[in-house]
């Protein structure tokens, strides 16, 4: 059976943010990740996920202004000291403290009048660089496909596209994050592409949530129960992020998680 991390910036979001790690453990979450842990004390979050007995599997490293729209900055020439001194002095920091093993590192988004090839080079740089800094702290680097049409200019949009910046890179602790809501927006056939990619272990992390909606997983165009099957079938022994926006009270809407809870674990 697959294991689940409640994603605490979109669900539980009818509690204080703190308060949402007790939410999702009376729930049955063994696991959680979000987007950003940077607005608070890494000792309070350690200990909210102590307190529940909760495993920290994912956050993203800082964005640059995500307020003012920025999403990433790994692909934007100029702006390599600013990627790397948020990524050493918050992210790696954040995640041994929260004893997370994988931070997922935003592209950013395409500017204007700036060479495709120029754009690449950064971000392979960037990566490269990442993954070397992460690899002594035991910590995965991960990459995520994003469609165009929740973020606009995204840099990073198809699996291939991931899959072949990986194999160029070459680190092993880089690896791809498979949103199967971006994958289905951006190119379908998603569960031939998990046979295509979770077999090649270079897939660090999954996400899900309903299509188009992006609510919860039983519903909208993909059939969670039968990836979920897949899942089993080709051995996945990964978490799957629950990055969905509920309905109506993420509680009242967990009818899809029945059928797992018994089974979640409390591991990493």
């Amino acid at each position: 059976m697959p294991r689940f991390a409640a994603n605490l910036s979109m669900m539980y979001t009818e509690h204080d943010f703190l308060d949402r790690f007790a939410a999702a453990a009376r729930d049955g979450f063994r696991a959680v990740e979000y987007l950003f842990p940077y607005a608070f004390e890494r000792a309070e979050l350690a200990r909210r996920l102590a307190d529940q007995g909760l495993a920290q599997v994912l956050f993203n490293a800082p964005p640059g202004d995500f307020d003012a729209g920025e999403r990433g900055l790994a692909c934007l020439p100029g702006r390599e000291e600013t990627f790397r001194r948020a990524f050493v002095e918050q992210a790696l920091p954040y995640a041994q403290a929260l004893r997370c093993p994988r931070i997922h590192v935003m592209a950013g988004l395409v500017p204007p009048h700036v060479e495709a090839a120029a754009l690449r080079a950064t971000y392979l740089a960037n990566l490269e660089w990442a993954a070397q800094q992460a690899r002594s702290a035991g910590v995965d680097v991960l990459i995520e496909p994003i469609n165009t049409r929740d973020i606009p200019r995204y840099f990073l949009n198809r699996q291939d596209h991931a899959h072949e910046i990986i194999a160029e890179v070459g680190a092993g602790n880089l690896k791809v994050q498979m949103d199967l809501y971006h994958c289905q927006i951006v190119e379908g056939d998603v569960a031939m592409k998990l046979r295509r990619y979770l077999p090649t272990g270079r897939v660090g992390h999954l996400q899900i949530a309903g299509v188009p909606q992006r609510h919860e997983p039983d519903a909208g165009e993909l059939n969670g129960a039968y990836l979920f099957g897949v899942l089993d079938e080709l051995g996945w022994q990964g978490h799957v992020g629950c990055e969905y926006r509920p309905r109506a009270g993420t509680s009242a809407g967990l009818g899809w998680f029945a059928p797992y809870r018994a089974s979640q674990a409390n591991d990493t």
